[in-house]
């Protein structure tokens, strides 16, 4: 697409919103995240952390190269985005199948930056003649540059997807997709594709790190150890995306905290683990928890390497919404919500203790005195006292243990 180049003018108010664009950049790009993601299309998508968290940061590549080649050469084509970070993204959604579902993803995401793009322009000129030619040379192109993109992922993602599709883990993880989508398959088929029994008992978890792309060997030595820590002789392990593995185990158990001290040491890699299931319900179940967790964890911002299914699953239904969780949390803790950490966390052991304040002593390797003056403390900056809103309080304290 050509498009008259814009005035001298108009190129100086193009580099001056590109400059806002990119000072701004995490708060443009949480709105365009928004749309992309709450988009009834991309609802596969969104719900699934891995994809979620690749379309926000190819959203975030595309912002940040539309906004800089506008700075450096206003008004003038930008090149379309082949970044590693958009490769690899499209490498992980064509191995889930999923690639053309998220094209639609550069176009909601297009029309949300545009909407900001807008805001932008009319802030830095009221000039009838200038707006429209700002708008009429961007406009042209955001949607060349989103068009290119498209043409130029999807053309590289097409020589690739025979290798990418091709083969025994690709046949394993449609195999998985199907079971945990509820499809009828035979259980002879599926032990023998994917040399694990899906009749038996299951501990899923989800192994991914924030660092980066391309460790997969961090993550299977972290799988390696989950499989040591619950005494597990096999595993079903499925590429998830190049920075996730999902993973099952043959056990009937969860490990016990002093069997996972190792993982919860782990440097980058981060652990969910879903509770044990049974059976082929129990196989979906277990993995859903997982993924609960993950979900869970990204967004209230914890920062536990390792988190169970059975830790946060209260903190999880009531914290599902961020924005009511938080309001829950100060109505029912007041002050107590931004108190030290000691003093919360006594509180919280205590209930959990069943109101023993010995037991609580114990846990936290303190004397009962210091359990009795906390909690008389706690009482003076709770909105209600302890005794007459103990459950209440319990539950706000597990969602606040887990924000971070």
């Amino acid at each position: 697409m050509h498009w008259t180049p814009p005035s001298p003018r108009v190129r100086q108010l193009i580099r001056a919103a590109a400059e806002v664009s990119l000072r701004s950049a995490e708060e443009w790009i949480s709105e365009v995240d928004q749309a992309t993601l709450s988009h009834p299309i991309t609802a596969l998508i969104a719900a699934d952390p891995s994809l979620n968290e690749a379309v926000r940061r190819g959203n975030y590549d595309n912002m940040v190269a539309w906004a800089s080649g506008n700075l450096r050469a206003p008004g003038e084509p930008v090149p379309a985005n082949t970044s590693d970070v958009q490769l690899e993204i499209a490498r992980d959604l064509v191995r889930r199948g999923v690639l053309e579902l998220a094209i639609d993803t550069y176009r909601t995401g297009q029309n949300a930056a545009w909407q900001r793009w807008m805001t932008v322009c009319f802030s830095l000129t009221d000039d009838a003649a200038e707006l429209q030619e700002l708008l009429a040379v961007t406009a042209a192109s955001i949607s060349a540059f989103i068009d290119d993109t498209i043409a130029a992922v999807a053309g590289r993602m097409s020589a690739e997807r025979g290798q990418l599709t091709r083969g025994s883990e690709a046949e394993r993880r449609d195999l998985v997709t199907a079971v945990l989508q509820g499809s009828s398959v035979a259980p002879e088929h599926a032990e023998r594709v994917l040399g694990y029994g899906v009749g038996g008992p299951h501990l899923a978890a989800v192994i991914w790190t924030d660092a980066g792309a391309g460790d997969l060997d961090s993550l299977e030595r972290t799988a390696e150890a989950l499989m040591r820590s619950t005494g597990a002789r096999t595993r079903l392990t499925v590429v998830a995306a190049a920075t996730t593995l999902w993973l099952w185990l043959p056990v009937a158990r969860a490990p016990v905290a002093d069997d996972l001290a190792d993982i919860r040491a782990a440097d980058q890699v981060r652990v969910a683990l879903g509770a044990p299931g049974d059976g082929v319900e129990g196989f979906r179940r277990s993995h859903g928890e997982a993924l609960e967790v993950r979900r869970f964890v990204t967004a209230v911002g914890a920062v536990d390497p390792l988190v169970t299914f059975d830790e946060v699953r209260l903190a999880a239904l009531v914290g599902a919404d961020p924005t009511r969780a938080d309001d829950f949390v100060r109505g029912v803790l007041g002050a107590l919500a931004d108190a030290p950490t000691e003093l919360r966390e006594t509180v919280r052991v205590y209930l959990a203790s069943l109101g023993n304040a010995a037991t609580t002593a114990q846990t936290l390797f303190t004397h009962r005195n210091t359990v009795v003056r906390r909690l008389a403390r706690a009482d003076t900056l709770l909105p209600r006292p302890l005794a007459t809103d103990p459950v209440r309080v319990g539950v706000a304290l597990e969602v606040l243990r887990w924000q971070g």
